[in-house]
């Protein structure tokens, strides 16, 4: 059901320092900063040959990752967003399961303008993951 990763996302606590870094001591490709005001963060892009890396600072003090950094002050690793064909079938096929889909379940446009679901890390290991239809 899931295709290659698509994105590994990590909480900063200030985005541009962290774009500087890997822009400047990484040698990264990094893209400009874009605001996902539904998803309360906002993202840069690092891309590399075979993935991206997602940098989340949070937008406003409602911003689902504000509790996450609060626990983490430096920052880290938040999610891992896998590919899926269709993000309906696979959705259906986890809930049947007894996996956990975040919010109400209704796929949300993501940063690349697809759809994206959230599943509950207690579900997945202790990792948040993000399914994002291609």
């Amino acid at each position: 059901m899931i295709g290659r990763v698509n994105h590994i996302a990590i909480a900063v606590p200030d985005l541009s320092s962290a774009t500087a870094t890997y822009r400047d001591t990484l040698g990264a490709k990094v893209s400009q900063p874009q605001p996902l005001r539904e998803h309360g963060v906002t993202v840069v892009f690092v891309e590399l040959a075979n993935t991206k890396v997602e940098l989340l600072e949070p937008l406003g003090e409602t911003s689902p990752i504000a509790a996450f950094l609060e626990k983490n002050p430096a920052g880290g690793m938040h999610h891992i967003c896998y590919e899926v064909d269709d993000i309906l079938a696979a959705r259906d096929r986890l809930q049947a399961a007894g996996a956990r889909i975040l919010g109400d379940g209704t796929p949300k446009l993501g940063a690349h303008g697809k759809p994206v679901v959230f599943l509950h890390p207690k579900d997945f290991t202790g990792t948040l993951v993000e399914l994002e239809q291609v």
